[in-house]
């Protein structure tokens, strides 16, 4: 039976996570491997400042004291499984909220996926965007969409192969609306994410200052073609990106070097 590696980065005891593998269980043998707290928006993140305990919560599921979604990859795929041996897949998510434009960057539950690449396991990460802050989601969602997409894509690639290149993984992004209004399927770029200033200013009981950094809204910057991750999951389609870790400006490389000697 083929091997799926699962992870979050909303914490072991997230719906999203639970969801995720109620529909899995069918089709693979599942190893689960997640935070212990809600580690969201920690990016690529690897813990080097103090030992990790990995605790058993119940058979082949693991959470990682303060550990992040990166950590969690890191350490599994290279104790958990034989030697020689590694799953033939990592999902992670069922994020709740969406992970698109530079969110990515942010984003643990694409930081997994990125880990995973690294050690040329194919990823994927699956997120659920949500309305009111995700105040919907809190109430009960069923995922029904995000599961009926997360097994058929797991089944595509675990009966033939995976569609990208080494260090490379699609982010996933499922709009909030059930499987019979979803138009269908897009295959999109990450869009460009426009950002405010969504910080709350306080004072504590002893009139020191402190700060929340709240929920940004979903405002980004339109594409000229309507084919970014943003349009897609606004129109009801299911947004699939490919996106790899390489991040070098290619096309800017001889500008710079005209630059730099000049």
């Amino acid at each position: 039976m083929k091997q799926i590696l699962l992870t979050n980065d909303d914490g072991f005891d997230a719906i999203g996570l639970k969801a995720l593998i109620k529909a899995l269980s069918p089709i693979a043998k599942l190893t689960v491997v997640a935070p212990a707290k809600n580690k969201s928006a920690c990016g690529h993140s690897l813990t080097l400042d103090k030992p990790l305990r990995m605790q058993n919560v119940k058979d082949d599921f693991y959470k990682i004291d303060d550990g992040s979604p990166t950590d969690c990859m890191f350490i599994s795929i290279h104790n958990l499984f034989k030697e020689g041996y590694k799953p033939d897949l990592v999902i992670s998510g069922i994020n709740i909220g969406a992970n698109m434009g530079e969110d990515i960057t942010y984003s643990g539950t694409a930081a997994a996926a990125m880990e995973a690449v690294l050690h040329k396991v194919p990823a994927i990460a699956i997120s659920q965007v949500c309305k009111d802050r995700c105040h919907d989601i809190k109430n009960g969602w069923d995922f029904a969409l995000a599961k009926d997409t997360i097994v058929k894509l797991a089944k595509k690639i675990l009966n033939s192969e995976f569609p990208l290149e080494e260090r490379k993984f699609l982010n996933v992004n499922i709009p909030p609306i059930s499987i019979e209004e979803c138009n269908g399927i897009k295959i999109t770029k990450a869009g460009y994410r426009e950002y405010g200033n969504d910080t709350s200013r306080h004072l504590n009981p002893r009139g020191e200052e402190y700060y929340w950094i709240g929920l940004h809204p979903l405002i980004w910057k339109s594409s000229e073609n309507k084919d970014c991750d943003f349009e897609a999951v606004s129109a009801n389609y299911i947004s699939i990106s490919p996106i790899k870790l390489d991040m070098t400006s290619y096309e800017d490389i001889n500008n710079l070097n005209n630059w730099i000697n000049s």
